[in-house]
Order: structure tokens, then C-alpha cells, then sequence
């Protein structure tokens, strides 16, 4: 059982464009997270009436709806989203074109800060999706049934920096084992998101 759960957590190219065609398949809210970079792009080119909060929250809306059943639960999340992107700006321009394989030491403590605040607001799963929406190929993504099967089962909010930290570090290690951004594509974090959601979250491999 412990080895068929660490190749789980090791797949190889072919098992992640596998999963990529079953999560394209099957997934039916793909449409939003392509709505939501969509919308980051228009904004970085130009002036846009969306603001960048927004666009975050066309993703974060679609992965917990019941938080936004109320208006003003709706605009107290822009709030504070719109406050930590004020906030972190300098941090996040500094990662928004890295690659995860590009992650050091020296990051940390930048990342500890940025992660536990964005958790504070909109927890550790909206945490990952806004900051990998920012960084695509820096940040990755996960979900609690993903964080329990790379064995970082989530805290409190605003505690689970060092769990994102050693997820990150995993999945660089995935990266590298699979070839890197070259081989894979550059939508590398993305494709082992779709992995990981099929594998862990859905069970559809």
C-alpha cells in the first residue's frame, strides 16, 4: 500500500496527460478557472472595469458557492482581497513570472507571510487558488482531500503555511521528475492539479 501511494503522489508524463483528458472530460467548472485567467490577462494588458479581486472571485465563487449565497458576504471577501493584493503587491509582482522549479530558501519566509494572510481571508484552498490565479506557474493548487493525500492535513486558517510550503516543494519535485516546463508544457502546475483532483478528489483514476 505505501508504495502504490507514493507512485501516486510520483506520476509519470503519461499518467498526468491521461488525467488531463479525463478532468477535461468530466469536469464540468474547467469553464471558470479558463473564465478567471482570462479575465487577469484583459486586466494586466489595460484599464478594465473588473478589477483584479473580482477576477479571483469568478474561480472562489465556483469552489465554495455557499459563501456567497449573501451579498455582503460577497463584498466582504472583495474587501479583503482587494486589501492583501494592496498589501503584497511588490511580493506578488516578484512571483507572478517564476517557475515553481525556481523556489529556494530564500523565499520562505516572503511565502509564510503571503500564504497565512490569504488564508486568513478566504482559507487554504481559496489561499492556493488566488495566489496560483496570480503566479500560475509558481503557485500550485490543491484542495483538502489533495493536502490529506500528500500527508499536509490542513489547521486552523492562517496555520497552514508550512503545510503549503512543503506541498510546494513536493510538487517541485514532481516537476523535475516529469521533465520540467520544457517537456511538460508550461501549464505544468496546472496539469498536476488536474492529476491530483482526478487521483484524490474525484477518484475518477
Amino acid at each position: 500500500m505505501q508504495m502504490i501511494e507514493t507512485e501516486a503522489r510520483m506520476p509519470t508524463l503519461r499518467r498526468v496527460r491521461a488525467a488531463r483528458r479525463v478532468f477535461q472530460r468530466r469536469e464540468r467548472r474547467a469553464l471558470f478557472y479558463r473564465a478567471a485567467t482570462e479575465l487577469l490577462a484583459l486586466i494586466r494588458r489595460g484599464p478594465s472595469s473588473v478589477t483584479v479581486a473580482e477576477a479571483l472571485a469568478v474561480l472562489l465563487q465556483t469552489w465554495n458557492s455557499a459563501a456567497y449565497q449573501y451579498d455582503h458576504a460577497e463584498r466582504e471577501h472583495l474587501r479583503r482581497i482587494t486589501r492583501l493584493l494592496t498589501a503584497h503587491a511588490a511580493v506578488l509582482n516578484a512571483f507572478t513570472e517564476r517557475a515553481l522549479e525556481t523556489l529556494g530558501e530564500g523565499d520562505i519566509a516572503a511565502i509564510v507571510k503571503l500564504f497565512n494572510d490569504f488564508d486568513l481571508a478566504v482559507g487554504p484552498v481559496g489561499a492556493a487558488k488566488c495566489l496560483h490565479l496570480l503566479a500560475p506557474r509558481f503557485f500550485p493548487l490543491w484542495d483538502r482531500a489533495i493536502a490529506c493525500a500528500y500527508r499536509v492535513r490542513l489547521k486552523h486558517r492562517g496555520e497552514n503555511a508550512d503545510r503549503y510550503i512543503h506541498f510546494m516543494q513536493m510538487c517541485r519535485t514532481q516537476v523535475q521528475r516529469l521533465g520540467g516546463e520544457r517537456r511538460m508544457g508550461q501549464n505544468v502546475l496546472k496539469a498536476l492539479d488536474e492529476y491530483n483532483y482526478c487521483v484524490f478528489t474525484k477518484r475518477w483514476m
